[in-house]
């Protein structure tokens, strides 16, 4: 299975609105690579900016899978690729 981009984006929205008792339209994320620290996104919500790790956004996508595709993951199984755009495989 993979995700694109847009599909982690809509995880880390939901996950955030979830933790900081949002709507997901109130939570705005960009995703970035850098070659030093990896993979990594900009969270933007209530007028603050912060970033979150590789292991947030993977945190992010386990729940995602969970309540909205009932689908079963485990960190291990999530791969963050660059390809085109940021994807995550699932295996």
């Amino acid at each position: 299975m993979r995700l694109s981009e847009q599909e982690i984006v809509d995880a880390i929205c939901l996950h955030m609105a979830e933790r900081k008792r949002l709507q997901p339209n109130q939570v705005e994320v960009e995703m970035m690579w850098d070659e030093d620290s990896g993979f990594s996104a900009e969270v933007h919500s209530e007028g603050h900016s912060r970033i979150i790790i590789a292991a947030n956004i993977l945190e992010a996508i386990e729940r995602y899978l969970l309540t909205r595709q009932n689908v079963r993951v485990f960190r291990e199984q999530i791969h963050l690729q660059l390809d085109e755009e940021i994807v995550a495989d699932i295996v």
